[in-house]
C-alpha cells in the first residue's frame, strides 16, 4: 500500500477528502430538511461531496485516485455520465420503472438542467467506490467462477442478445424490465474486447474475478447511498417495478438492489469505450484491482 505522506512521515489528508466532507455536511441537512430554494438543487453538490470524499479515501489508502491520476479525465467523466444515464431515461420511457417528483413551481428548464447535472455524477461515484473496494481487496476474497472464454462468434452472439433485450424491453417491458441492466453491457463489452481494452470479460477469461466483484459490490454500495439520500429529499424518485413490490429499503424494493451489480458492469463497459476514444488505449484510468497497471498521475 502506498500511503501519501508529508516530509515528516505523517499521512497527508487529500484536500478533496476535506472538500467532500464539507459538501456532505452542508447539503445532506439541506436536502432532508427541504430548505428551499437551496434544497431544490441538492443532488449535484451532495453527490459531488460523495465523489470527492470517496476519491480522497482512495488516495489516502493507495496513493492514487481517479482525480489524482488525471484531473482532465476526471472532469470528462461528468458529461460522459450525463449522456450515459439519459440513455436509461430513454429506456425507462418503455419500462416506467421509476418516476420523479419535483418541487412545486419548477418547470421544464429546471428539470432538464438539474437532471443533467444529477446524472453527471453517476459514473464518477461508481468508479470511486469500486476503487475503494479494490483498495481493501474485497473482491479478491470471494471465490472465482472459473475461466470464461468467448471467441469472436461468442462475442457476436452477446451483442445480438443485447440488441434483442432492447427490443424485448420495448415490446414486453413488464416481463423483461430487469434485463435493462445487462443490455448495454452485452452490446458494448464485445467492442472493448475487440479493441484490446482492459475489460471485465478479460478478467473473467483469466479467472480473475476480484475486479468484477469489486465493481458489482462497489456499485451496490453506491446504490445504498442513492436510495438513502433520496428518502426525505425533494426532488426525489419513486419506483413502480412489477413482481418485486415488497420489502422496501428506503424507496427501493429490496430485490431491486441486486440490479445495481450488473449496472456496475454497464458503467465500466461504457466508460472504457468512451475513454478509448479519448486516447486511453488500452484504458489504464479505471482501477478495479490494486494489481492493475495504473495511468501516471497529472503533474502537480
Amino acid at each position: 500500500m502506498n500511503l501519501q505522506a508529508t516530509d515528516n512521515g505523517r499521512r497527508r489528508i487529500p484536500y478533496q477528502l476535506i472538500a467532500g466532507l464539507v459538501l456532505i455536511a452542508i447539503w445532506w441537512p439541506l436536502a432532508w430538511l427541504q430548505i428551499r430554494p437551496l434544497s431544490d438543487f441538492y443532488f449535484f453538490p451532495l453527490w459531488l461531496g460523495y465523489i470527492l470524499t470517496i476519491d480522497g479515501f482512495v488516495e489516502l489508502r493507495t496513493g492514487t485516485s481517479a482525480w489524482r491520476r488525471s484531473h482532465t479525465t476526471f472532469i470528462l467523466l461528468f458529461p460522459l455520465s450525463a449522456a450515459f444515464w439519459w440513455i436509461f431515461e430513454g429506456l425507462n420511457e418503455f419500462l416506467g420503472n421509476w418516476y420523479y417528483v419535483h418541487p412545486e413551481g419548477t418547470g421544464t428548464a429546471y428539470y432538464l438542467i438539474t437532471s443533467t447535472l444529477s446524472f453527471s455524477t453517476v459514473i464518477p461515484a461508481v468508479i470511486g467506490t469500486f476503487e475503494l473496494f479494490a483498495s481493501f481487496r474485497i473482491g479478491e476474497r470471494i471465490p472465482g467462477l472459473g475461466h470464461w472464454r468467448f471467441g469472436s462468434r461468442g462475442l457476436f452472439i452477446f451483442q445480438i442478445a443485447g440488441a434483442t433485450i432492447i427490443v424485448l424491453i420495448a415490446l414486453w417491458p413488464e416481463y423483461f424490465f430487469s434485463l435493462v441492466w445487462l443490455s448495454l453491457f452485452f452490446i458494448i463489452e464485445p467492442i472493448n474486447q475487440r479493441l484490446g481494452q482492459t475489460s471485465l470479460w478479460q478478467y473473467a477469461r483469466n479467472n480473475n474475478w476480484g475486479p468484477v466483484y469489486n465493481v458489482m459490490l462497489g456499485t451496490m454500495f453506491t446504490g445504498f447511498f442513492w436510495e438513502m439520500w433520496n428518502l426525505y429529499s425533494n426532488p426525489k424518485w419513486y419506483y413502480d417495478v412489477p413482481f418485486v413490490d415488497f420489502l422496501y429499503i428506503f424507496e427501493m424494493p429490496i430485490l431491486g438492489y441486486f440490479g445495481y451489480m450488473p449496472f456496475g458492469l454497464e458503467v465500466i463497459s461504457f466508460t472504457a469505450l468512451l475513454l478509448w476514444f479519448t486516447g486511453h488505449r488500452p484504458q489504464r484510468y479505471m482501477r478495479a484491482s490494486l494489481d492493475e497497471p495504473v495511468q501516471q498521475p497529472d503533474p502537480n
